[in-house]
């Protein structure tokens, strides 16, 4: 773990003032807080960051050199920690054609990095080798949505602890990425309204309805099966390929495990 904490540090070599925006928290149908910088956008999830540069080679260079500087700014001239996420504590990916995905090891680590952007001003992403700025973050709001965040991830790891394992009537879908998730589902028969499926997630219900054209097109995607929209305006897309039987849900894919 590369934690650095110092009493104050002029940043040199680096350009550029975070744009004011206010941290939210959302946390369905994966927890997270979040801000916009400009063009620029940072996600904190239960246990990685994802951060989308102003262009698609950032993201490339982030990934090549396999390391991010994460500084922590009381103000936008002083530096007060910094945490440096590399190859021995963190992986990095490229998600969905252009964020950066930091998961990390150890979750005192990441730790670290919340406690920090909870307490501070600014939040600079910066090159490992250099003082040169990927982007920076106003962290306004953060404190709030950070706790959000902890809470939301902390209780459903509680909600999985705690579910009881039924017997399944039909097919059970495991998977998930910090949070596990196991989900069940199922379409009534005869529905009184259009909410005529069941999905079941840790144990929790929620309505749904049901539909058979993917997002509006009938040129579905291979193994398509139904798309089930959530009363809570989650979807859940059921797809079975080649014997195979998967949910995809979020940012996540569910396989088969009974």
């Amino acid at each position: 773990m590369k934690v650095h904490l110092v009493a104050s540090f002029a940043i040199a070599g680096m350009i550029g003032t975070p744009v004011a925006a206010e941290w939210r928290f959302n946390g369905e149908p994966t927890p997270m807080a979040f801000a916009q910088s400009g063009n620029m956008s940072v996600e904190l999830q239960c246990d990685r960051i994802r951060f989308a540069p102003t262009g698609y080679d950032q993201s490339e260079d982030i990934v090549n050199k396999q390391g991010l500087s994460i500084r922590f700014m009381k103000d936008g001239q002083t530096e007060v920690g910094s945490f440096q996420a590399g190859g021995e504590n963190a992986e990095f990916q490229i998600v969905d054609n252009f964020p950066v995905e930091i998961l990390f090891n150890d979750t005192a680590d990441y730790g670290f990095v919340l406690d920090q952007i909870a307490a501070n001003a600014v939040l600079n992403l910066s090159m490992i080798d250099q003082d040169v700025s990927y982007g920076f973050f106003d962290l306004s709001g953060s404190a709030a949505a950070v706790k959000s965040l902890r809470s939301s991830c902390a209780g459903a790891d509680a909600a999985q602890d705690a579910a009881a394992v039924e017997a399944p009537e039909g097919i059970v879908y495991c998977g998930g990425g910090a949070i596990k998730r196991q989900i069940e589902y199922a379409i009534l028969e005869n529905a009184e309204d259009q909410w005529d499926a069941r999905v079941t997630v840790n144990g929790e219900t929620r309505r749904a309805m049901t539909s058979y054209s993917y997002f509006g097109s009938t040129d579905s995607p291979a193994g398509f099966v139904v798309a089930l929209l959530g009363e809570d305006r989650s979807e859940f897309l059921v797809f079975r390929d080649g014997g195979r039987d998967w949910i995809e849900f979020g940012d996540y894919t569910y396989e088969q495990c009974n």
